[in-house]
């Protein structure tokens, strides 16, 4: 689900240490692109492709409603909290290593989901695929960025950035044609070639680069990702346990207190991973709230939403997938507009419009779930949502580099990267939260009861969202150019 605009990442060549670089024959660009975005769009395919099969899994693992989220979220966890180790890492041992290796580790774990015969193997293996593409993700556009001239960089990354945007629409269509073609287990085998292709070629085509080596805040690490983890399980586990539950309670309260404890961390670190003076910078706090409550709303309902479709309105996998185009397509033509609009206009209108546009095409389908419905009646509210979504991408990004000095892109652009993807994640267990309190099941009936609150709340949370982007400068992003991808 990650789609992002920013400023080529910090290579070697522009890193505060010396580059090390391998001697390496020149490649064309065309080359050097297939080798960055092949195993980004594997990656990114795959932060949705199991949307549609969802339902199939439901019914041959025998998974509850808990396992398939954890089948979803397992994946957007380990992704969102390893990004920028990972990042870090190829800075240190180089990135084209770290970056082979995470397209080994994510075919791997490929092969693993597709042999899974039971909920919890396919949750642990979705776990591991989420390592590599932790790897995949940061690492492909820094290379990218590095392998080609600075004169053809900006439209390299252009077109990395269509790819991944590629990757979120096809995710859906992608994974309901597999799964009504072949079987789900399709799904996961179709990676395996792509990186038996793409180790070799990414070898080949892309440098070898090293930059700042820093040393890795291990204790952070695990600070942050057992505090998401454990706030995660607690908000999953609530309606069956009892929110008042002491697990739960328990659950909530070890997840607030390490996200302190990382806080405090991070302030007294010599190497932070997440440098907290980024934050006191208006632009950037604004632009990642929003982008989390955005990711929130959004990507938790698109969990939802994919199964509504075969459930509640009868479709097959792919035929869920293709009418949720509208949607999830919309921003592949919106964005770039948007780009080009963000240095005349400034961040703050469209940022602001954009995430308006998305709560009201969801409330739209909010007030229609609840009744008789047909697809037709809820294409406009699709539509309005993939408007807003194509709308808020570019101009949120560029909030997130405006104010930035050239040194801190990378990091900024990797900790919005991370806050959005942990937005899918609490989206998913608060939006099914509500779903299953509003005595939401895997039944039309019950699901059409569940979606309704389920939607307006995403609407909601979207909303709040647009009134935070009213507090961005005015000159924000103003005369500032910037890439989409």
């Amino acid at each position: 689900m990650t789609v992002t605009a920013s400023a080529p990442p910090r290579t070697g060549a522009d890193s505060p240490s010396p580059a090390v670089r391998r001697p390496h024959r020149a490649v064309p660009v065309g080359v050097a692109l297939v080798a960055a975005s092949l195993p980004m769009f594997m990656a990114t395919l795959d932060n949705l492709v199991m949307t549609t099969a969802l339902p199939v899994l439901q019914v041959e693992l025998g998974a509850s409603i808990e396992q398939l989220q954890w089948m979803v979220n397992a994946y957007t966890l380990s992704f969102a909290s390893l990004m920028i180790a990972a990042a870090t890492l190829g800075d240190r041992l180089g990135r084209r290593r770290v970056f082979v290796a995470g397209i080994a580790v994510f075919a791997l774990a490929s092969i693993a989901s597709a042999l899974a015969t039971t909920a919890g193997t396919l949750i642990a293996a979705r776990a591991v695929q989420g390592v590599g593409a932790a790897a995949i993700m940061p690492l492909s556009l820094t290379l990218l960025a590095g392998s080609v001239p600075a004169a053809r960089r900006a439209m390299a990354i252009g077109i990395w950035g269509a790819v991944s945007g590629l990757g979120v629409a096809l995710g859906p269509v992608i994974g309901g044609a597999v799964v009504d073609g072949i079987a789900w287990q399709a799904i996961f085998w179709i990676n395996v070639p792509v990186a038996i292709v793409a180790i070799p070629l990414v070898r080949r085509a892309l440098p070898e680069s090293h930059g700042r080596r820093q040393p890795l805040d291990t204790l952070g690490l695990l600070l942050a990702g057992t505090g998401v983890l454990s706030t995660v399980w607690a908000i999953v586990r609530g309606n069956d346990d009892g929110w008042g539950s002491a697990r739960v309670v328990g659950g909530l309260l070890l997840g607030v207190a390490l996200l302190g404890a990382f806080l405090l961390r991070e302030q007294r670190t010599d190497h932070p991973l997440v440098p907290l003076r980024l934050f006191r910078v208006r632009s950037f706090s604004v632009a990642n709230a929003t982008a989390l409550l955005f990711s929130v709303g959004v990507f938790g309902i698109v969990f939802l939403l994919s199964q509504y479709l075969q459930v509640g309105l009868g479709y097959s996998p792919l035929e869920a997938g293709l009418r949720t185009l509208p949607w999830t397509a919309a921003p592949m033509l919106v964005a770039p507009v948007a780009g080009m609009l963000a240095p005349r206009l400034g961040v703050r209108p469209l940022l602001t419009a954009g995430l308006a546009l998305q709560a009201a095409g969801l409330a739209w389908q909010g007030l229609l779930v609840g009744g008789d419905v047909v697809y037709t009646d809820l294409v406009p509210g699709l539509a309005l949502a993939g408007i807003g979504m194509g709308l808020t991408f570019a101009p949120s990004a560029t909030a997130v580099l405006a104010d930035m000095g050239a040194d801190d892109h990378g990091t900024a652009s990797s900790v919005n990267a991370t806050v959005r993807e942990l937005g899918g994640a609490l989206g998913v267990a608060v939006l099914v939260a509500v779903f299953q309190a509003a005595d939401g099941d895997l039944t039309p009936a019950g699901y059409t009861a569940g979606l309704q609150p389920a939607m307006l709340t995403a609407a909601a949370v979207v909303a709040v969202g647009a009134g935070l982007a009213l507090l961005m400068p005015r000159s924000t992003g103003r005369g500032q150019a910037v890439a989409v991808h």
